[in-house]
């Protein structure tokens, strides 16, 4: 955003200079990125002055020169040799005495005057044109002033030339109250109020009042949309007179990087930089049917902008339409038919409030980044219409001339009004950990314009203005509060306060610390991938369903937002193999997004991801690759730090991963994963084996709240161990064994494992063999030989009964 310096003092009766006011606004979160010095002229025009021409005579020695007299309102008059053929005795023009610096218009270096002679004729100056003083591109000759010129007055006087200062604010996005010049001063006053103990004033803007002539312009409007558009308002003016700006107004917009048109479309932008108020020029005989519509594009509508851009219409933009077809989209672009020209002499004004999100919406989607579009999508003041608009007619009536000839039309379907926010002064302390007096807290409030309601002993019930649209909540106003206070304000304090609490709440961020510790430790790292993804990367057919698709995507790729962790994943592990690094081992913390009848849903997940070698070659060893118990390792470790016991995995289908599997604890599912299908790894062009792993990360952060420490003592009696091999058919999981053998033998059994699978000749054909580990122990007592025996049998006798299990001899 840019800021006229000389524009803000307009607003607010400052002696401070513009290092003192960049260094405040940087203070109250009006980062002051740049600032320059400017002149509307470069070099001011500097030692050029205003002179009268007393004798204009032939150059003795060339045709086309003239040598002339010049008064400047010096000592004497000066000789000057002027080559320009509309030189004349009698004229009033501008001369750069010697030492003076231009720069012509297009040159890109400046010239400095020389007394010089020329063809033998001494020379003390120069007579110049528009072009020459960088004013204009003209060259009809010099510049001839009134007769009623005064001699010797200061060009920059006369063409009041501005001295200014550029200041480039890096306006974060919930400032849309500041993007103005008045926006600028209000905060401004606010902290040399505050922190100077000043009582400055805001010296807004008169607004001339005015007689309406007549009626007969009243344009009506209808508005259809009145999400999109919930206000409208607009006046009608005739009688204009369409021609360039007044110096003043130039220099104005100019400095702030805006190009005068005329003096209609000039005044509609100083309006915008000063109130924050976007406003719109029509030709009112161009709208037909004296009405004004605004309404939804229709799809493949067509529509010229200014510019001469036939653009096909979406449907989702909103227009601005008189009776017979569309004038203006919305908030960003105006039509080429109803546009103003030099012939216009009736215009309507428009001054509205139209959707934020609407407006970038169709700003994006038609690649249009206009001021006034800009403007709308931070947040405007919908209660500001009227008196921007107010302005305007001041000011088209100052330098246009005409008469008022309707009302102010005002539609406005639903009034905003002003956020009701509650805070209490002990929240203020616990956040900003410092006691700020009450009565500082209100003035401050009171210069931000907050209006205090209610104050009790405890806090504050304030009314919020609407044009600080992002304030509707205790933390936003604490904000107000801290950044006007001073932030540098606060004393470094010499003990730290802590609250202890045993409370059993979950926080996600110690818990993803917790489980990143983890991960890192056992070798893995961390990566962060665009959660914006393709669409075509799907395979899995319902998830294709879910897709969340842009609506205004950057690239024609990156169309939708991620249904799985995978593919994320798989591009950095592509990334990584194309610089010749195979042996990879990362995790994410992210989140998918899918569709469903009723809107949207975010999961959030952890992901794994193994590829290459788990270990690298050596003298000592060959390479190991990465498998699948590599990264049932990684996932049992997990679940083990979390106390997460009684999972069951199984066989499970999943249309991206080979050999997949499901996690499950209580019949819910907490993990899935398996070996990366080759026809997905083909669409990244990844090598070789790659694991991948996905854990809900609700689920786990659920099931590890519910977990308790509880002491336990260390055993007192001996365990007992038992082995046993057993035939089951091929589909019977280790997992089915485990949970029976923990039903039937419940606290005496306290280890079950795996520790060998067989299948081969010496076992019928379509089952296989297991052979299990048993580990009993009584707390109370010494087991006996027959109590483990009997133990045993019961289980023997479980596993064939339930699954058709037979012990192997």
């Amino acid at each position: 955003m840019k800021i006229s310096y000389n524009w803000l003092k307009n607003y607010l009766p400052i002696q401070n200079s513009v290092e003192e006011v960049s260094e405040l606004l940087t203070s109250v979160g009006l980062e002051v990125e740049d600032v320059q010095a400017l002149e509307t002229v470069e070099g001011g025009l500097r030692n050029v002055v205003i002179g009268e021409v007393l004798t204009c005579e032939k150059h003795p020695d060339a045709d086309k020169l003239n040598v002339t007299t010049v008064n400047v309102a010096g000592e004497a008059p000066l000789q000057i040799v002027c080559g320009a053929p509309n030189v004349a005795a009698g004229q009033k023009v501008v001369v750069a005495l010697e030492g003076a610096e231009l720069l012509p218009l297009g040159a890109t270096e400046k010239f400095k005057i020389k007394k010089a002679k020329i063809r033998g004729v001494e020379s003390r100056g120069m007579i110049c044109s528009e072009k020459e003083l960088g004013l204009r591109d003209v060259h009809e000759g010099i510049l001839v002033l009134p007769s009623e010129t005064v001699a010797g007055t200061s060009a920059a006087d006369f063409f009041k030339i501005e001295n200014d200062y550029l200041i480039e604010i890096g306006l974060t996005p919930n400032r849309s109250d500041a993007f103005s010049h008045i926006g600028v001063a209000r905060d401004l006053k606010a902290v040399l109020n505050v922190r100077k103990n000043l009582n400055l004033k805001l010296q807004l803007p008169e607004i001339t009042t005015w007689q309406t002539a007549n009626t007969k312009r009243n344009i009506a409007i209808e508005v259809q949309n009145t999400e999109a558009c919930p206000r409208y308002s607009g006046i009608s003016i005739s009688g204009v007179q369409v021609k360039p700006s007044p110096d003043w107004l130039k220099n104005k917009l100019k400095i702030i990087g805006v190009q005068s048109i005329n003096n209609l479309v000039d005044a509609t932008n100083f309006v915008l930089h000063e109130f924050g108020q976007p406003l719109h020029v029509f030709d009112a005989d161009k709208i037909t049917g004296n009405k004004v519509i605004v309404r939804n594009a229709l799809a493949n509508e067509k529509f010229v902008t200014l510019d001469g851009t036939e653009r096909t219409l979406k449907g989702y933009e909103l227009m601005i339409c008189n009776e017979a077809e569309p004038m203006c989209i919305a908030g960003v672009f105006g039509g080429a038919k109803s546009g103003i020209t030099e012939s216009t002499t009736n215009i309507f004004i428009e001054s509205a409030y139209f959707s934020p999100t609407s407006i970038r919406k169709t700003s994006f989607g038609h690649n249009l980044r206009t001021d006034a579009a800009m403007h709308y999508e931070k947040g405007c003041n919908a209660n500001i219409t009227i008196a921007a608009l107010k302005r305007a007619v001041s000011l088209v009536l100052e330098l246009a001339g005409g008469e008022v000839s309707s009302e102010i039309q005002d539609v406005y379907s639903t009034k905003k009004e002003k956020a009701i926010v509650e805070i209490e002064f002990a929240y203020i302390r616990k956040l900003s950990g410092f006691e700020i007096e009450h009565n500082t807290i209100v003035k401050i409030l009171n210069e931000l314009e907050i209006e205090v309601l209610e104050q009790t002993a405890t806090g504050l019930k304030l009314a919020i203005p609407t044009f600080k649209t992002e304030v509707t909540r205790a933390a936003d106003v604490m904000e107000e509060i801290l950044r006007i206070f001073g932030y540098n304000n606060f004393e470094l304090p010499t003990k730290i306060n802590s609250s202890i609490s045993l409370a059993n709440e979950k926080d996600e961020t110690k818990f993803e610390q917790t489980l990143a510790n983890l991960l890192t430790g056992l070798g893995y790292n961390e990566i962060t991938t665009n959660s914006v993804s393709q669409s075509a990367f799907e395979q899995d057919e319902t998830l294709r369903q879910q897709q969340v698709k842009l609506l205004n995507s950057q690239t024609s790729e990156l169309d939708s937002l991620r249904t799985s962790m995978l593919y994320g994943m798989l591009e950095s592990v592509a990334h990584n193999q194309n610089r010749k690094a195979f042996d990879l081992a990362f995790f994410e913390f992210g989140k998918t997004y899918h569709k469903t009848e009723n809107g949207y849903k975010e999961h959030k997940h952890l992901a794994l991801l193994l590829s290459g070698n788990k270990m690298s070659p050596n003298w000592i060893s060959t390479a190991d690759k990465v498998n699948f118990y590599h990264l049932k390792q990684a996932i049992t470790s997990v679940l083990s730090k979390l106390g997460i016991a009684q999972t069951i995995f199984a066989e499970s289908a999943d249309t991206a991963l080979q050999n997949a599997f499901v996690v499950t604890k209580n019949n819910k599912e907490i993990i899935v994963g398996g070996e990366v299908a080759n026809t997905v790894k083909s669409i990244f062009s990844v090598k070789g084996d790659v694991f991948y792993a996905c854990f809900d990360f609700k689920a786990l952060l659920n099931e590890f709240s519910q977990n308790k420490v509880i002491y336990k003592a260390l055993p007192k009696y001996p365990s007992v161990k038992r082995d046993l091999a057993l035939v089951v058919e091929k589909n019977i999981a280790f997992g089915t064994i485990e949970t029976l053998a923990k039903k039937e033998a419940k606290s005496l059994l306290t280890e079950i494992s795996l520790f060998d699978v067989y299948e081969g000749e010496k076992v019928e054909q379509g089952k296989k063999s297991y052979a299990v580990s048993f580990v009993f122990q009584n707390s109370e007592k010494t087991l006996t030989d027959e109590e483990v025996e009997k133990m045993m049998n019961r289980l023997v006798a479980t596993f064939e009964r339930e699954i058709g299990a037979s012990v192997r001899k």
